[in-house]
C-alpha cells in the first residue's frame, strides 16, 4: 500500500509514429495508428504521451525513427481524438526560438484543453541542419538554455489570465491593453513581446528537462517542474537524485522540487524461462558491427572501435575525458564508468541497445519488484513504459504489468481533477505557487 501521503507514480507512453511508409495501402495509416495507440494509452489511464526527438536524419542509423516527424504537429493531432491524456513534446532549445516555441506550445495548450508540456533540451546533433560549423559547447548550449525558460515563462506570464472574453455567438475578442512586453534584452534573445498568444488553460504548460550533465542537472534543478534522466542502477539514481536536491535548495526550491523521471526499458515475459528465451533472441539480433558505432557515440563519438576486441575492454586510452566531450556528455560519462568496471566491448554493446537507461528483463511480477523499489526509495516520481504497440509485448504490458503495478497500488486507477490539464498529478501546494499553477 502506499503512504496517503506519497503521489503515486505517474506513467508515460511514446507517442507513435504518424508518417506514411511505402507500400501502405493509405496515405493516413500513420497518423490511424498513432490515434489507435493513443486512444489505447488514454484508455489505460497513462497520464501523458511523450515524444522524443532528433534534427538530423542520423547518417548510421543509430537512431531509429526518432526524429521522423515534428513532435508538436504530431501531438496537436493526437490532441483532437483524445481529452485527458498529457501531451509532452520535446523541444531544442539549442535549435528553436522561444518566441515561437511559446506561440506552438501554447497553441497547443489551447487545442488540447490544457494538456500541453515541453521537454527542454540543448541538442547532441543537428548543428550541419541550422548553419554551425560545429555544435556548441555544452557551457554555451545551457547558458542559453537557461536564458531560452526564462523567455518563455515571461510570455506567458506577462498577459493577463482575461485578455480574452468570448461572446455569447462564441467568437473571441483580445483586449491588446492586457497583453504585455516583456522588453527582454540578453546574450541569446532580443524579445520585446507581448506574446500574441492569449494565456493558455495551463498559463504556463508543464515543464519538462533532459539531461544528467552538472550543467543540464542545475537547469533542471532550477527551472523544471520534471527532471527526465538516465539512471541504469538504483545506485546511480540515488546519486542523481541527490545532486538534483542540493542545486534544488541551492535555488530556493526546497519545499517544491522537481519530480524525476526515468525512461523504464523492459522486457517482459510470462515466466522466467520465457523471459531467459526473450533476452536470448534479443541479443541475437544485435548488429555487433554497427554496436561498436552506438557503443562509440555512447562515449562521446571521437573514438573509433571498429578493430577493437569483443571480448575485451576497451583499452583505457581510448575512453575520453569526458569535460571534454562536445556530445551527450551525461550518457558519456555513464559509459566510461561501465567501461572502467572492465565492461568488454561485448558487453557494452549489449548496454547499448538500451543507450544508459534503465534496464529489467522479467515477468511482471519481478519489473513491478524494481519499480516499486525505486518508487519506495524516493528516487521515481514519473516512469515511462514501453511496449505499446509492440506486438510481443503490448499484451504483457497492459494485462500483466499495468494491473500488478495497480494492485500495489503504485499507479493511478483513473484520471483525476480534469486529467493532465489539472495539473493535479503534480500535488503540491507549493509547487502551485512557485509554477502559477490554477
Amino acid at each position: 500500500m502506499t503512504s496517503p501521503s506519497r503521489r503515486r507514480l505517474k506513467t508515460l507512453a511514446g507517442a507513435g509514429s504518424a508518417i506514411y511508409a511505402s507500400g501502405d495501402t493509405r496515405p493516413d495509416t500513420g497518423i490511424s495508428r498513432a490515434v489507435a495507440l493513443a486512444k489505447k494509452a488514454e484508455k489505460e489511464k497513462f497520464t501523458a504521451l511523450f515524444t522524443a526527438d532528433l534534427l538530423q536524419a542520423d547518417p548510421d542509423g543509430l537512431s531509429g525513427s526518432t526524429g521522423s516527424q515534428d513532435p508538436i504537429v504530431t501531438l496537436a493531432a493526437l490532441s483532437q481524438v483524445t481529452s485527458h491524456i498529457g501531451l509532452i513534446a520535446t523541444v531544442s532549445t539549442t535549435y528553436q526560438h522561444p518566441y515561437n516555441l511559446a506561440r506552438l506550445i501554447g497553441t497547443l495548450d489551447h487545442v488540447s484543453g490544457g494538456r500541453a508540456g515541453w521537454n527542454a533540451v540543448t541538442s547532441s546533433v543537428g548543428e550541419e541542419n541550422f548553419g554551425d560549423i560545429q555544435l556548441p559547447a555544452p557551457e554555451v548550449r545551457y547558458a542559453r538554455a537557461t536564458e531560452f525558460i526564462q523567455v518563455i515563462n515571461a510570455l506567458f506570464d506577462a498577459n493577463q489570465p482575461d485578455a480574452v472574453t468570448r461572446s455569447k455567438n462564441g467568437s473571441v475578442s483580445i483586449d491588446p491593453r492586457k497583453l504585455h512586453p516583456i522588453n527582454h534584452h540578453g546574450d541569446f534573445f532580443r524579445v520585446q513581446g507581448p506574446l500574441n498568444v492569449p494565456p493558455p488553460p495551463q498559463r504556463r504548460p508543464v515543464q519538462f528537462q533532459a539531461g544528467q550533465s552538472e550543467e543540464g542537472l542545475k537547469l533542471g534543478a532550477k527551472y523544471a517542474e520534471v527532471i527526465y534522466t538516465s539512471q541504469p542502477t538504483l545506485e546511480d539514481a540515488k546519486a542523481f537524485v541527490e545532486r538534483v536536491h542540493h542545486h534544488a535548495d541551492a535555488s530556493g526550491r526546497r519545499e517544491n522540487r522537481p519530480l524525476i523521471m526515468n525512461s523504464f526499458h523492459s522486457i517482459i515475459g510470462e515466466s522466467p524461462s520465457d523471459v531467459a528465451r526473450r533476452l536470448f533472441e534479443k541479443h541475437e539480433r544485435i548488429d555487433y558491427q554497427q554496436g561498436r558505432l552506438r557503443v562509440a557515440d555512447m562515449l562521446g563519438g571521437e573514438i573509433d572501435l571498429r578493430d577493437s576486441p569483443l571480448d575485451q575492454p576497451i583499452p583505457l586510452r581510448l575512453l575520453p575525458d569526458v569535460e571534454q566531450v562536445n556530445r551527450r556528455r551525461g550518457r558519456a560519462e555513464i559509459f566510461k564508468r561501465f567501461a572502467l568496471q572492465g565492461l568488454t566491448l561485448r558487453e557494452l554493446i549489449i548496454q547499448a541497445q538500451e543507450t544508459g537507461h534503465w534496464f529489467v528483463a522479467g515477468t511482471p511480477e519481478s519489473l513491478a519488484d524494481a519499480i516499486e523499489e525505486r518508487y519506495r526509495a524516493g528516487v521515481l516520481d514519473v516512469i515511462s513504459l514501453h511496449g505499446l504497440g509492440q506486438a510481443d509485448q503490448e499484451d504483457l504490458l497492459l494485462n500483466g504489468l499495468l494491473p500488478e503495478l495497480r494492485k500495489r497500488e503504485l499507479i493511478d486507477r483513473d484520471y483525476s481533477g480534469g486529467g493532465f490539464s489539472g495539473k493535479s498529478w503534480f500535488a503540491r501546494a507549493a509547487l502551485k505557487s512557485v509554477f502559477h499553477l490554477p
